[in-house]
């Protein structure tokens, strides 16, 4: 009999190939009836919407996902995974890459192991910077202000900028480009650069996971 933490490696991936290509056969095969299937987005759907919305990648389009770190832990009757599922697509002549966080939970049931629970979040990668003029850099050094008890200061340091929020520690500032502004290590966070009618810096707002936070400059 296969080793059940090499058959669950295997069905998992079986089962990443067939999200891939879109198999709708084999995604029904390892899905349990009652699954609980959480995606990258956020959104939760049962087996037979996962299925219904399977369709087969157009020729045009190719799709690899490939697991790495896979891990699994046996209790029993159920397993739990935690993987990398690293996309390689080709599509109309380019390559994207992305990685995604996983965890899988498979439950034995007669002679066959079922996915019961899944759940997929997206490896956010830093954003490509650009070098902005110096004297656009020099637009936004100043202190930008929440409240008297929150503020952030922008100076320049060598060619670049840094960021030093209350009495921090500074850390390093980019462009993705003109007036947005990133830091490296956090790829979900932009400090998206106001300006008043006559173009001068006026404040920024620090925007994560789509929300905001607004401070006005002060000085």
């Amino acid at each position: 009999a296969e080793d059940v933490a090499k058959l669950i490696e295997r069905q998992s991936q079986e089962f990443s190939d067939a999200s891939a290509s879109g198999d709708a056969k084999i995604i029904a095969k390892y899905l349990d009836d009652r699954v609980i299937f959480m995606n990258e987005t956020g959104e939760i759907s049962d087996k037979k919407g996962i299925v219904d919305g399977t369709t087969p990648t157009p020729k045009n389009i190719n799709r690899k996902l490939t697991q790495s770190d896979f891990k699994v832990e046996v209790h029993g009757d159920v397993a739990v995974t935690s993987f990398t599922d690293n996309l390689d697509q080709q599509l109309y002549g380019q390559t994207l890459k992305i990685k995604y966080l996983s965890t899988e939970v498979w439950k034995k049931e007669g002679a066959d192991w079922k996915m019961i629970s899944s759940q997929t979040m997206t490896m956010p990668d830093d954003p490509k910077t650009v070098a902005l003029p110096a004297a656009t850099l020099d637009e936004y050094v100043g202190t930008y202000e929440a409240t008297p008890a929150f503020k952030m200061r922008i100076a320049r340091e060598g060619d670049g900028l840094v960021g030093i929020t209350n009495d921090g520690k500074p850390y390093p500032i980019k462009a993705e480009l003109r007036d947005v502004l990133v830091t490296p290590g956090q790829p979900t966070l932009r400090r998206i650069i106001q300006r008043d009618a006559s173009g001068k810096v006026s404040g920024l707002i620090s925007r994560r996971e789509g929300h905001d936070f607004v401070l006005k400059r002060v000085g």
